[in-house]
């Protein structure tokens, strides 16, 4: 697992470290580790020696952080130029140590580069760049390194002009093949859009880790995390003891998203799937496996119940909505369960002890919250959970998991692929199926995001993706998560 701090708390988390070194340790740490990693990259287009190396250098630490970085290629040979975006604010020991070490200033871009630092702006700047800063990003696309093709951009600790705590983009932004951050993440380095303009993000370590004693923003969970939480049945399991999950799902307006829902819960880890609705004929054609009744109340025993994909908003379907929420089992609300949620008549429904899973896109959510999800999704999701006491699934292509008790989650698999149509099906059968297994709720809600978001990006790998790849690409993906 992956964990991403504010700002707030990597500030205070610094000071307390500093305190106990000599002056200018931590940015001494930080440069050192900001070199290295422009070595290697230079290392892969000839070397560092007599590469050019142009340094975007903004005011505060963060400047002195780049221009120090700078001086260390310098002293290795590189030819290293330096814009001062803030002549009147630089960091005067950096620059002094540039200089030193024979790199030199500049007024406007070169030519040419082999090799960009994004020193503009670190994580205390606040909205989005400055008009000269902005206009200097957005050239930045006409420069050529000594292979002719763009150099490469490392940002230093964030891209310049992304929101840091929130991973928005509030407007130009430096989009990096590289960031090099320090001490630890930040939100933007795993959440919103931001988090794509980082490219590879990695970690140098400068001492921050036993004084940062906050709790993350938000964590990231990795392949071994997935997999540690996934059920696996043993030599005494039956398919009653692997969990029996109900959906109450599809409509005669739209069997397929019966269809989907009930392919994504096969493709999970509960022993047997029970589907109530209209489209009970269809899905037992298309999967004998599957037990089928008409209605919720006539579909037997089962462990929880993912209900909503495609079942309408009639008078009908609000019926197995009551009749799902009035059950003590966890409970996954999808898309038209979200909508029949916004009228409030089902307010007392919704106070209930067991778990409850909500799954909206960005037009639920704002149909559910009042507004939409907006720069700080996370936050956003966080509310939402904290109001409806139930944990938030809100899809995107960095989708959030929120909890009630604010703890919140990054999914780091997604991808462009997930946006066709009944590819959320899929995700709501899956993640039914792992709540039916047994699996806690925010757990669940992570493990199906990570999973659906490979098995998008699986399907890809063949041409245009449908849903119906997607859940086909679940088995695959599995088999070689969990080895």
């Amino acid at each position: 697992m992956r964990q991403a701090w504010r700002v707030a708390d990597v500030r205070a988390a610094e000071q307390t470290l500093m305190a106990t070194l000599p002056e200018g340790t931590l940015m001494r740490r930080a440069a050192a580790g900001l070199a290295r990693r422009c070595a290697l990259l230079l290392g892969d287009t000839g070397g560092v020696y007599g590469a050019r190396v142009l340094l975007l250098v903004g005011s505060g630490d963060n400047g002195g952080d780049t221009l120090y970085a700078g001086a260390a290629l310098a002293a290795r040979g590189a030819q290293v130029r330096a814009l001062l975006l803030t002549p009147d604010r630089v960091h005067l020991a950096g620059l002094a140590a540039l200089r030193r070490s024979g790199g030199f200033t500049t007024t406007d871009l070169p030519a040419r580069a082999d090799l960009v630092l994004d020193g503009i702006v670190g994580i205390g700047a606040a909205g989005g760049l400055r008009p000269a800063a902005a206009a200097l990003v957005s050239r930045l696309g006409e420069l050529r390194g000594r292979t002719g093709q763009r150099p490469p951009v490392v940002a230093v600790d964030v891209p310049s002009g992304v929101a840091v705590d929130t991973g928005d983009v509030p407007g130009e932004a430096v989009t990096a093949d590289v960031t090099v951050t320090f001490g630890c993440l930040k939100p933007a380095h795993v959440a919103g859009p931001a988090a794509p303009r980082c490219g590879q993000v990695e970690l140098v370590d400068i001492g921050l880790g036993p004084v940062l004693v906050t709790d993350p923003a938000v964590r990231v969970a990795e392949a071994a995390d997935v997999a540690a939480w996934w059920p696996r049945p043993g030599a005494a399991s039956d398919k009653y003891t692997r969990g029996v999950v109900g959906l109450a799902t599809g409509s005669a307006r739209y069997p397929g998203a019966a269809l989907l829902s009930t392919a994504g819960a096969l493709a999970g880890p509960a022993g047997m799937v029970r589907y109530a609705g209209s489209a009970h004929r269809e899905v037992v054609r298309a999967h004998p496996s599957v037990v089928a009744a008409p209605r919720v109340g006539d579909a037997g025993r089962v462990q929880a119940w993912a209900c909503g994909s495609g079942l309408g908003t009639d008078h009908a379907a609000r019926t197995e909505l009551r009749s799902v929420l009035a059950t003590p089992l966890p409970v996954l609300l999808d898309a038209d369960a979200i909508t029949l949620l916004v009228g409030g008549e089902h307010a007392e429904d919704l106070r209930r002890d067991a778990p409850l899973v909500l799954t909206p896109h960005d037009g639920e959510f704002k149909r559910l919250a009042g507004e939409a999800p907006g720069a700080d999704r996370m936050g956003a999701a966080a509310r939402l959970a904290a109001w409806t006491n139930a944990v938030v699934l809100l899809k995107g292509d960095r989708t959030i998991v929120a909890s009630p008790g604010g703890e919140i989650w990054a999914n780091p698999t997604g991808t462009a692929a997930l946006a066709t149509a009944g590819s959320g099906d899929v995700l709501a059968g899956l993640l039914g199926s792992l709540l039916a297994a047994g699996v806690p709720a925010v757990r669940a809600a992570v493990a199906a995001a990570y999973v659906h978001g490979l098995a998008g990006r699986h399907a890809a790998l063949a041409g245009p993706v449908t849903a119906p790849d997607i859940a086909a690409a679940v088995r695959p993906v599995l088999a070689a998560l969990l080895g």
